[in-house]
């Protein structure tokens, strides 16, 4: 059974917690990883570029020469996309790039990205992170005694006013619920840095 040292927050070894067997210690899925990875990056793109078409573009209403009889290409407006001003053909437009996974997917690949930071030892708990002064030293003093270093996520069980209020200004720092972490939340930073409490609501929503 694996098991993961839970520390305090001076960083001495409290207790242990035991994770499931068939979730913990196993090859990872990078697959199912890759796929919530990409969905989550799709849904915060704000799709808002866009680009005129000839008949979005102003002008162009008279056509610029007669049909026949001056030696020239035949045009019927100033604002053809083959002028310079004209329209854009094929242009980008305002648009969803939005799309949605199954539940079961998510929650496989918030297992697998625990799995991937277990295995390589970037999963660290700790019974208890709140820092009631509020100040940003406290709070850069408990990852220094933790030894965390490098972009990290930190897992609570709720949320905290004041501990959030102290790590807003630590550079690399995130701070997000249990039952908001996601799979890209935890790729993309280097360390997770999980409450007890928090770690036992994880595992209940990667059954």
């Amino acid at each position: 059974m694996p098991e993961l040292n839970v520390v305090d927050v001076k960083g001495k070894k409290a207790s242990t917690v035991e994770l499931p067997k068939d979730h913990f210690g196993v090859p990872v899925n990078d697959a199912v990883i890759h796929q919530a990875v990409v969905m989550y990056n799709a849904n915060e793109r704000q799709g808002n570029a866009s680009t005129k078409t000839r008949k979005d573009v102003s002008g162009g209403g008279k056509k610029p020469w007669a049909q026949k009889g001056t030696g020239r290409a035949r045009q019927g407006s100033s604002r053809s996309p083959l002028w310079k001003k004209g329209g854009i053909i094929f242009g980008p437009h305002p648009r969803d790039f939005g799309y949605g996974l199954t539940r079961k997917t998510k929650a496989c690949a918030l297992r697998e990205s625990l799995n991937a930071k277990f295995l390589d030892n970037s999963l660290l708990c700790v019974d208890g992170l709140q820092v009631s002064s509020g100040k940003t030293k406290d709070f850069a003093a408990i990852l220094r005694a933790l030894k965390v270093e490098g972009r990290t996520l930190v897992v609570l069980e709720g949320c905290d006013e004041k501990t959030m209020l102290a790590s807003r200004n630590i550079p690399r720092l995130t701070l997000v619920r249990a039952q908001d972490a996601n799979a890209s939340d935890i790729m993309n930073n280097k360390n997770v840095l999980v409450t007890k409490q928090a770690l036992t609501l994880l595992l209940k929503r990667i059954q």
